[in-house]
């Protein structure tokens, strides 16, 4: 449970917020930024894209549903340091197996609850992205600051290689772990239609298991290859297609996998997300760069330039993609962001590519986007034909 030890979360501009201390007692240094989702605090910790990052909730009370084991997105939480504006005294569902506390603690993450998060959120907004230290083990208020100002930032740095898988494998080949979610007595799930299965080459960037979990249910038998892997033994496997997972920092340090998609995509249907999108984007000859404070939450609405559709999508990411060197590049830019006209999504005009900024698994989110996984399967089902 929450107690009355103090938290602090200090920033690199000398900025102070001091609240009241859970999870674990450790001092962690990232890069802070929010996020305005109003439920899927599960998922947020445990998606590999926050590795290196301090998240602060939007959202007034956090925790009240507890933590459940299927909806882990990673093997564990992969943030620095948490900040919420209540932590629920408790948590009730019957999917629940343990306390947002508990879970925290036993990850070694430090959390602080009772600041002012709205503040936090203007912060960062105004000023944008900053270096920050989150401590509930006694630091002072100086040592916080020099900490925080010591932390390298996000720019020039790979920390893809800290969350990708050690070695190749197969997600889920029997199936079980990705029946759609279901209630006993509803179609809550739906009614899926059986089809030909293909299989794809999916490069690990720091993927969430719901990504995998969503390719398997559109028909996709999933490979699963390290961020490190080479065109060649993605190639020795045959694969119909390729997908390109999240992931987090900067997708201008992982030159090693724009090599590889630069390769790949010269073959093969390819589909990208987040930083998938973003490593299309350098395998072009085009380049990226950081948003002042990024887009995080399930709320961010996007605009289809060909259909004119608008889509209200997840997000979870940084950068951004450079429209004008995309479209030098050859690249046709399909989406928009509506609140600042950033790129959302291009497609190659002579290749069977196609990429998005944004998470269509959304997991937590809108299932607007879906149907770009039908959409890729169709892609990799005519080239296979």
């Amino acid at each position: 449970m929450p107690n009355e030890n103090t938290g602090i979360i200090a920033f690199a501009d000398g900025t102070i917020f001091r609240g009241r201390a859970f999870g674990a007692a450790a001092t962690c240094v990232g890069e802070a930024c929010f996020n305005t989702s109003m439920t899927g605090y599960q998922e947020i910790l445990t998606d590999p894209s926050y590795y290196s990052q301090i998240v602060t909730m939007t959202a007034v009370q956090v925790g009240n549903y507890g933590i459940s084991p299927e909806d882990l997105e990673s093997d564990g939480p992969k943030v620095k340091g948490f900040v919420v504006r209540e932590v629920s005294p408790l948590a009730s569902n019957w999917r629940s197996r343990q306390t947002i506390q508990e879970f925290l603690a036993e990850a070694g993450i430090p959390g602080i609850e009772g600041v002012d998060t709205r503040a936090i959120a203007k912060k960062l907004r105004a000023g944008g992205a900053m270096n920050a230290c989150i401590s509930t083990d006694g630091l002072s208020d100086a040592e916080a600051v020099k900490q925080a100002a010591s932390f390298s930032g996000l720019l020039g740095v790979d920390f893809v290689k800290d969350v990708t898988a050690v070695e190749p494998y197969e997600w889920d080949p029997d199936g079980g772990q990705s029946i759609p979610f279901s209630v006993e007595g509803t179609d809550l799930a739906g009614v899926q239609a059986e089809k030909k299965r293909y299989r794809i080459a999916a490069m690990d960037f720091g993927a969430k298991h719901s990504i995998f979990r969503k390719l398997r249910q559109h028909g996709f038998d999933v490979h699963v290859f390290p961020a490190q892997a080479s065109a060649e033994a993605i190639r020795a496997i045959e694969p119909d297609g390729v997908f390109l997972s999240n992931g987090p920092g900067d997708p201008s340090a992982v030159d090693y996998a724009h090599a590889t998609v630069k390769d790949l995509i010269e073959d093969y249907p390819t589909f990208g997300i987040c930083l998938g999108h973003q490593i299309i984007t350098h395998a072009l000859g085009a380049k990226t760069f950081k948003l002042k404070f990024g887009h995080r939450g399930g709320n961010q609405p996007v605009k289809n330039l060909e259909t004119g559709k608008v889509s209200i999508t997840a997000q979870n990411h940084g950068f951004a993609s450079t429209r004008e060197e995309l479209e030098k590049c050859g690249a046709i830019v399909t989406e928009i962001n509506l609140n600042d006209d950033t790129v959302e999504g291009l497609r190659l005009k002579d290749r069977p590519v196609f990429s998005v900024q944004y998470h269509p698994e959304a997991a937590p989110g809108p299932n607007d986007a879906d149907a770009l996984f039908e959409h890729f399967y169709d892609l990799v089902q005519q080239h296979a034909s």
